[in-house]
């Protein structure tokens, strides 16, 4: 069995914490966390909290040179940076999205990277996910028609992002369609196909706050999709919906279902809430940062794929 590779975390966020607790605990096959960095100075107590034998190291240099893999869980802003300093040291990288906060550098860095073959994934889960799987299988028996897309929060950020809400919150790199509408959008590129935006409206609120409400008409692969996201109009913290044809739907990220002939949504049989499910998908995620790393193939969205996720993204917020 080949050696599991030394992996890197800069940003120690929500997302460095549970990448680095599935690695620890679900994906030692994979991976061995060796360094983590982040200027924030409550970051190394709750390190030392989860595992105290990675260290916090002084430096993000100090990380790079340390792994052979760099996952990149900091703002967007720092997501670039970060990349060509790993590839310059000649590490893969594993990203969190949006590949950057411009447009025209994201082309950019993703040509740069596909020209001079570096070894690199974005970190969109549902390329991991039994559920997604089950989607699949079920879809393999349809000629799809038709797809909706709705996403609802209580508020935003999510209860358990408030930390991040410095820039979360702003409209210049957070957002639910950033955070959130770019999984279903990587979800529905790798379904059914390239992605095409046909007409969008975006509500925001007064001064530099992220968006309150958008609405989309798309096709990917030439299936017609209709897009939905709203601030405040549910009490749950976080509810979505992909369904196709009205007969298959991914719901609230991880149940896998299917409309029955008594025309009840019944779940697939190892169906479990997100909360469960998201240990197996992230040692699924892992085990593909291995094989990228490795240079082999694997399963992970490329830079391509979530470059155009971004242009979508992005030109729904401008709509």
């Amino acid at each position: 069995m080949p050696k599991p590779i030394a992996l890197g975390i800069i940003g120690f966020g929500i997302m460095g914490e549970r990448l680095l607790r599935a690695a620890l605990d679900h994906a030692a096959a994979s991976v061995t966390p060796v360094a983590v960095w982040d200027p924030a100075p409550e970051a190394a107590a709750r390190l030392a909290a989860v595992s105290p034998l990675v260290p916090m190291l002084g430096s993000a240099a100090a990380v790079i040179a340390a792994c052979d893999c760099l996952y990149v869980a900091a703002p967007p802003a720092a997501h670039i940076p970060l990349a060509e300093a790993a590839f310059a040291a000649g590490r893969a990288v594993f990203l969190e999205k949006p590949l950057a906060t411009d447009l025209a550098q994201a082309r950019a860095f993703v040509a740069r990277a596909e020209t001079s073959n570096a070894r690199a994934a974005v970190n969109f889960p549902m390329a991991s996910s039994p559920a997604v799987a089950q989607l699949a299988e079920w879809q393999a028996a349809m000629t799809p028609a038709a797809l909706t897309i709705e996403v609802g929060f209580a508020t935003w950020p999510r209860g358990w992002q408030r930390d991040a809400a410095g820039w979360m919150a702003r409209r210049a790199e957070g957002g639910f369609t950033r955070e959130v509408v770019s999984h279903f959008l990587f979800l529905t590129r790798r379904r059914l196909g390239p992605l095409v935006l046909q007409e969008a409206a975006v509500t925001y609120p007064a001064g530099d706050g992220a968006e309150t409400a958008i609405r989309a008409r798309l096709t990917a692969g030439g299936v017609p999709v209709t897009l939905a996201g709203s601030v405040g109009t549910t009490a749950q913290d976080d509810r979505n919906s992909w369904t196709l044809d009205g007969r298959i739907r991914l719901r609230d990220w991880s149940f896998a279902e299917q409309l029955g002939t008594d025309g009840a949504w019944a779940q697939a049989p190892d169906a479990q809430p997100n909360e469960r499910m998201r240990p197996l998908v992230l040692s699924g995620q892992l085990a593909g940062v291995a094989a990228m790393t490795a240079g082999q193939p694997h399963h992970l969205a490329t830079l391509r794929e979530a470059l155009e996720v971004q242009e979508i993204v992005e030109a729904i917020l401008a709509a």
